[in-house]
């Protein structure tokens, strides 16, 4: 029990250690006023940069301002990076960047450590432009967790070409990657559907013994899928140890988006007989295998045990989804009923899949109506008013299709050129 009587400060710190660890924050906070209130012995600076993560994670403001106030008062912060980095953290993720930003400015002579922390609060709080600002800034060599946050934000943030550039730039400066760098770095290899680099973070996590790790694995599966690569997603799913309800899902809508709804649905069956429960995102890839493969009435079964069997409420695309399936399938006014009684907001997407089945099925009074909808919805999307001015078009109804053309115009909505891209490699 931390109440033992051994007044000695490095049993004290290694039991809020502990505490800390396991995310028991009151707990350590308990430690840490015994030893202020009860004990004669002098806190270090070490014991503060421990409890601050303890306010950092109870927003413990006035706590953390006097630990700032003392260790100010001590000399502490200008000798001992952990702790300007723990206030560093705490000032901007519970008060304000501007404030972390200022005390970072006070900070005699950081080191790597607190660059890391304040590059880190900015990338993390969607401020890239000024993490970027401040990486090239750093003046001291940086290491893994200086690009780690930068490579993540840009990856999140449509910059997924600078990300793979920073990654290029860090294998240069011989820092080796770690799991979270490659974590980082997946969305960005799928952003761009770079096959080639999502097996080259495959291998270099084979080779370091990052690849067993579930989270990896699961992202994996998915860059895979949707690089192109279903054999591949197969595989690294089928050699996966502890699959959760991630990697199940994962592969479910690799195999859903590359058209073999079959196979989808009985990995989900599998996915059942494990008993792994399924969530949200597993029952839209079920709903979008059973879109791609026409399963219409399969597809409302899916969508009634979602909710009855597993408690899992659809939200707008799953509902999306269900009008895209009963649209293929020519159940127009079914899709209709289904826009109407959603108990959620009405997006783009269940308007877009109900104009769409109806020009393939020539259903123009329900056209209208989603035209419409649309227009209110999203009227700078070019698309759909071209989509409606054809059909009326088609069944010879000039006057409305140049309304459309015309209203379109009125708003000022231009339809984008058709484009495509490729990415050229040298090796």
């Amino acid at each position: 029990m931390w109440c033992c009587r051994k007044g000695n400060l490095v049993h004290y710190t290694k039991v809020i250690s502990s505490h800390i660890r396991e995310s028991r924050h009151r707990e350590a906070l308990a430690v840490f006023k015994h030893i202020h209130s009860s004990l004669t012995l002098p806190l270090d600076p070490h014991v503060f940069s421990l409890i601050l993560k303890s306010c950092t994670s109870l927003s413990l403001t006035i706590l953390a301002t006097s630990i700032h106030s003392h260790s100010t008062k001590s000399s502490f912060l200008p000798h001992n990076s952990f702790l300007s980095s723990s206030l560093l953290h705490f000032y901007g993720t519970s008060l304000s960047l501007p404030q972390a930003h200022q005390l970072f400015l006070e900070t005699l002579n950081p080191n790597v450590v607190v660059w890391n922390t304040i590059i880190s609060l900015y990338a993390h709080s969607h401020h890239t432009c000024a993490a970027l600002q401040l990486f090239h800034s750093i003046d001291v060599p940086p290491n893994e967790s200086t690009f780690n946050p930068i490579i993540a934000a840009l990856a999140a943030n449509d910059g997924p070409l600078v990300a793979v550039r920073f990654y290029r730039r860090m294998i240069e400066l011989n820092l080796r990657p770690r799991l979270i760098t490659l974590l980082a770095l997946l969305p960005a290899s799928v952003a761009i559907a770079a096959l080639n680099l999502v097996k080259e973070i495959h291998g270099y996590a084979v080779r370091n013994w990052i690849d067993p790790h579930h989270q990896l694995s699961s992202g994996l599966v998915e860059a895979y899928g949707r690089c192109g690569c279903l054999a591949y997603s197969n595989s690294v799913f089928r050699r996966m140890d502890q699959k959760d309800v991630v990697a199940w899902s994962c592969v479910i809508s690799a195999n859903a988006l590359h058209g073999e709804a079959r196979t989808a649905l009985e990995v989900f069956k599998e996915m059942e007989l494990a008993g792994v429960r399924p969530d949200g995102i597993t029952f839209l890839g079920v709903l979008k295998a059973c879109s791609h493969a026409g399963l219409d009435d399969e597809a409302l079964w899916y969508f009634r045990r979602m909710s009855v069997e597993y408690g899992v409420e659809p939200n707008s695309d799953h509902y999306s989804c269900l009008v895209d399936v009963l649209g293929r399938a020519g159940r127009l006014q079914e899709a209709y009923e289904v826009i109407k009684e959603m108990p959620v907001k009405v997006t783009a997407k269940a308007w877009g899949a109900l104009l769409g089945a109806c020009r393939n099925f020539g259903e123009l009074k329900l056209a209208e109506i989603a035209g419409r909808a649309l227009a209110e919805v999203e009227p700078e999307n070019a698309a759909n008013y071209v989509l409606l001015a054809k059909m009326y078009a088609s069944v010879g109804r000039m006057d409305e299709a140049e309304r459309v053309r015309r209203k379109m115009k009125e708003r000022g909505v231009k339809a984008t050129t058709g484009s495509s891209w490729v990415v050229y490699s040298k090796s």
